[in-house]
């Protein structure tokens, strides 16, 4: 009950911030980030997109401006609703960020208990958007990146895939889905599911070995697993054709990171390292980010951005229309149909995006290459190719 107080006054709270800044220039938004705990180092790259699309807003709205609000939710669910209550508090108009479908959920809940538009990159669980909430916005999602882990395992013609997939909702869901598709295109598919806690991956891989004898294992996992499944894999040396993962894998960070074991090595990825922009809006997000961070952006970056900017510009609208205390952002982001970083972006009526389809990259000489699909790809695909 005492929750349920605190909920209606903050609510009060944001409705008289609203009020307050409908005629004002600047806006506050909020950004619900695990910059500590085991998804620090995702919601630090996504952080940085988030604090660009600020910046970039801030200098080509020529009327309004956006001040980030960020709050570490230490990849806690407990703590993302904290998080979004403190946001609340401090009188943000919408919460962007959030990495892991687990610490969404309940962050996403209070933000629609408390009337805020909440918009995310970092969640594919399905059930995020199968849950009637009329304020959250997805740009991404698992059917964009089972298209393009089937698109890649069917480019190169596997006849048989070992999945190997962490036990977590999100991982969970989509590793059903892509044993399920390519079960139906003929392939043979056995899988191994892990708990999220284990480090060792030897048993796993030294059944894929022995047992399953597959020409590729895919990995559905996060990216201490990755590290471990590819640990366990030099060891034991599988006669598979290659190694292929999903998200927070083809990224320079982990070339850097891990230079022993991410050679030919393929994930999903928006971006090439180096990186190539060849749109207005992608010059921007690039030079903006090399000013601020003095590094190449990556694709964490880019999803913050996109997210972002898609929220300040409803919220631009919204308040031009004076509808900012009438639900008018999540009307503005309804209405959102536009070419992006990521590709066009229209939310359906559950607000996911309904046109994402992710790409695939491979590690090849400490460089980050788009493989799939032909239309994007920035260099040739490697295979029968290992990280041994």
């Amino acid at each position: 009950m005492k929750r349920t107080y605190t909920r209606i006054a903050m609510a009060a709270l944001v409705a008289s911030a609203w009020m307050t800044q409908a005629s004002a220039d600047e806006f506050l938004v909020g950004a619900e980030i695990p910059l500590t705990g085991n998804l620090a180092r995702v919601g630090a790259g996504m952080q940085e997109g988030i604090m660009v699309a600020a910046e970039v807003f801030n200098k080509t709205n020529g009327k309004h401006t956006i001040k980030i609000i960020t709050v570490d939710d230490e990849s806690a669910p407990a703590k993302a609703i904290a998080a979004v209550e403190k946001l609340a508090s401090q009188g943000v108009v919408a919460i962007t960020g959030g990495y892991g479908s687990n610490n969404i959920s309940p962050a996403s809940d209070t933000a629609n208990k408390l009337g805020l538009v909440y918009i995310t990159s970092g969640g594919v669980d399905d059930s995020l958007v199968a849950s009637g909430r009329k304020n959250f916005f997805r740009i991404n999602n698992t059917a964009g990146y089972e298209k393009a882990m089937l698109g890649l395992l069917q480019d190169v013609g596997a006849k048989s895939v070992s999945i190997v997939y962490s036990t977590k909702d999100a991982t969970t869901g989509l590793a059903k889905d892509v044993e399920k598709a390519l079960a139906a295109k003929g392939v043979k598919v056995t899988t191994h599911s892990f708990d999220p806690a284990i480090t060792d991956f030897k048993p796993i891989i030294n059944k894929i070995k022995l047992q399953d004898k597959s020409e590729v294992v895919a990995m559905v996992g996060y990216e201490n697993d990755y590290v471990g499944i590819i640990r366990a894999a030099r060891v034991l040396k599988p006669k598979i054709k290659a190694m292929v993962g999903v998200w927070s894998l083809a990224t320079p960070k982990m070339a850097a990171d891990f230079p022993d074991l991410m050679p030919n090595v393929f994930g999903t990825a928006l971006l090439p390292f180096p990186t190539e922009f060849k749109t207005a809006d992608g010059k921007a997000f690039s030079d903006a980010y090399k000013q601020l961070y003095k590094k190449e952006p990556d694709y964490l970056g880019q999803f913050g951005y996109v997210q972002s900017m898609l929220l300040f510009e409803a919220i631009a609208r919204a308040a031009d229309k004076g509808t900012l205390k009438k639900g008018g952002v999540a009307d503005e982001m309804r209405k959102t149909d536009r070419e992006t970083l990521i590709g066009r972006v229209q939310f359906a009526a559950n607000g996911d995006n309904q046109n994402f389809v992710h790409r695939m990259a491979q590690h090849q000489d400490k460089k980050v290459v788009i493989v799939w699909p032909k239309e994007h790809a920035t260099g040739k695909l490697a295979y029968p190719a290992l990280p041994w």
